[in-house]
């Protein structure tokens, strides 16, 4: 995993922490740090940056890999609708932090609601950091995640500060996988 690479084309990524949008070139050497929730965190020259599974390509990433991945989201199809919401919530990953945002203590309240003749779901999480820039990437990873679930017709995710976040609100599954117990 972390073997240089060398990007096969330009891609554009997100600069980590700041959440400024940047571009690297082709044949930028990058270090993949950290692969989940289909989103790269790369070590560059200029730092860390977080780039798209649609630009998995250029990192030599083999798409058919990353459709095997998929399918837990179609294995969850028929499961209640709650269930597949937090599901996809566990596939959204601080780009700095390999555990999921649910597992993290992120996510404060998920709802579902049915909204005149629309199935809504609104979403307030927070951050390890309140400065952190990459709180609009995430919040909209979320919600882009959501949205895959055929019967939601709407997402809305909401940053909160209050509480603020602490490591006590990291579940067990979660500080097991930091090695904190």
């Amino acid at each position: 995993m972390h073997d240089e690479i060398k990007l096969s084309r330009e891609v554009s990524a997100v600069q980590i922490p700041s959440g400024d949008s940047m571009t690297l070139p082709a044949g930028t050497a990058v270090f993949i740090t950290q692969r989940l929730g289909g989103t790269y965190t790369v070590a560059t020259s200029q730092g860390l940056a977080r780039i798209s599974s649609q630009d998995a390509d250029a990192l030599g990433v083999d798409p058919e890999e990353e459709k095997k991945k998929q399918a837990d989201a179609v294995r969850l199809k028929d499961a209640p609708l709650e269930e597949q919401v937090w599901a996809q919530l566990k596939g959204v990953y601080d780009p700095e932090i390999p555990v999921d945002i649910v597992n993290l203590g992120l996510v404060y309240d998920c709802v579902i609601q049915q909204v005149d003749d629309k199935k809504v779901v609104q979403v307030k999480m927070t951050l390890t950091a309140p400065g952190c820039g990459m709180g609009p990437v995430i919040a909209a990873d979320a919600q882009a995640k959501i949205m895959t679930i055929d019967e939601i017709d709407e997402a809305n995710v909401e940053l909160v500060w209050d509480p603020a976040w602490n490591q006590d609100m990291i579940t067990e599954e979660g500080k097991m996988k930091l090695g904190m117990i």
